[in-house]
């Protein structure tokens, strides 16, 4: 297993400010072109429900809902999804239990909601989640900043900012804007033990060739 499958994600709270890539401004622009997307690829929102990824996508999903029901003249539903059942890197749990929402999603273009990719395990658990729950007719997926790293084949189909970034990097995102904070270590100074261990493996390879 390679280092990048066992890195625990970036903790905000051992990390400093970097740079602020979008302002709310920003944000909001990013998010209304989404609903715009939305709307001409799915010829309106009557059929969409748009399913939030707990807890980073409901701000967005909500946004996108408001800003579909100024463009469609009606909003789609907003429904809460919690992954972590369906996890693949979590502790196995026997019994995940079948997602409720309010509007039965079968039939329905079912768009998933978060704020930020990375690995794209949290989406691959969202349509684990979705497939306990129905059939629906599509299933897409809507994010406002793709930051990359992605372990699975999963890309979004709609994308407010591609956002490039390193492993020691954490991405903040919310509707007063998008940060990046650079992660540090207990030491604090930035973290390098895995890109360190990483070089020193290839170099290893490199003497074996």
């Amino acid at each position: 297993m390679s280092a990048d499958a066992i890195r625990p994600s970036p903790s905000p709270s051992s990390s400093l400010p970097k740079a602020t890539v979008l302002n709310s401004s920003d944000v909001s622009r990013a998010a209304t072109r989404i609903a715009h997307e939305i709307s001409e690829r799915n010829h309106g929102s009557q059929e969409i429900s748009l399913v939030a990824l707990a807890n980073g996508g409901v701000w967005l999903a909500e946004f996108i809902a408001s800003a579909l029901e100024k463009i469609d003249g009606a909003g789609p539903p907003v429904e809460v999804l919690d992954v972590t059942p369906y996890r693949d890197d979590r502790p196995f749990v026997a019994l995940k239990g079948i997602p409720e929402f309010k509007v039965p999603i079968q039939a329905r273009v079912v768009i998933l909601v978060d704020d930020v990719i990375f690995t794209g395990r949290t989406a691959r658990a969202a349509l684990e989640a979705i497939n306990f729950a129905g059939r629906p007719r599509a299933v897409q997926l809507a994010v406002l900043v793709d930051r990359g790293h992605r372990e699975l084949p999963i890309r979004p189909d709609y994308v407010g900012k591609n956002l490039p970034t390193s492993q020691f990097e954490h991405v903040e995102a919310g509707p007063d804007g998008v940060r990046i904070l650079e992660c540090l270590d207990p030491s604090g100074s930035v973290s390098q033990t895995l890109d360190a261990r990483h070089d020193a493996s290839k170099h290893r390879i490199e003497e074996d060739q």
